[in-house]
């Protein structure tokens, strides 16, 4: 009967017990680097966690390097992203693999992105660890797909949801998004300004999108 009785109320207490919250690691380059800045995409989907009483719920924390390409996130994935013990992460990472190739004359080869891009997921998920990956979204926002880098980036962009498909990923398709906002937002084809400063790098109409989409995709 005691051993009964011990055990009833084990249980209770258990039920009282504060439930571990979720934590989330935002991984990629200086875009999600300013995601922590207090206008940046991070601080907003935080923000938006407290204002849907689902701060206790979550732990959000950045892991971004300005000028990483895939394979960047590939070897510090251990140092920066499972030493936060994340149950969660969003890869966000293209931009440079691409961009890099007309500023400096590097870059990934798709083929490579592809290789070094499944290995990372494969590394996360073997730990358990739920992983979302991203579409570059921009380089120049033009919508008539005018931008010098809009070819290599839908090659990109393609290769990132065909990998989401067959790793059993989440998916958020930045460069789709970015895309049809641009054709309601941007009538006078301008190559920045709209959702970023530059054409890559976010705007606060940028940040703001991107914290409502990564929250529509990640909060249940």
């Amino acid at each position: 009967m005691k051993k009964l009785i011990m055990l009833a109320v084990i249980v209770f207490m258990c039920s009282f017990q504060t439930k571990k919250a979720v934590k989330i690691v935002f991984f990629g380059d200086s875009i999600t680097e300013y995601g922590v800045r207090p206008d940046g995409y991070i601080t907003l989907f935080q923000q938006k966690l407290k204002d849907n009483n689902q701060a206790a719920n979550y732990e959000v924390a950045g892991a971004g390097i300005g000028g990483n390409k895939i394979y960047d996130l590939y070897l510090r994935y251990e140092d920066d992203v499972l030493s936060k013990n994340p149950d969660v992460v969003v890869i966000w990472v293209g931009v440079n693999d691409v961009w890099h190739k007309r500023l400096f004359g590097t870059g990934t080869d798709w083929d490579k992105f592809s290789k070094f891009y499944t290995a990372l997921i494969k590394k996360l998920q073997a730990k358990g660890i739920k992983v979302t990956i991203c579409t570059p979204a921009s380089v120049g926002e033009k919508i008539d797909y005018s931008n010098e880098l809009d070819g290599d980036l839908n090659k990109y962009s393609q290769i990132i949801r065909e990998l989401a498909a067959q790793n059993n990923c989440g998916l958020v398709d930045f460069r789709k998004l970015f895309h049809e906002y641009g054709l309601k937002n941007n009538p006078q084809n301008q190559d920045k300004n709209i959702l970023t400063v530059d054409g890559v790098h976010l705007n606060a109409a940028g940040n703001k999108l991107v914290a409502d989409a990564l929250y529509q995709s990640l909060i249940k």
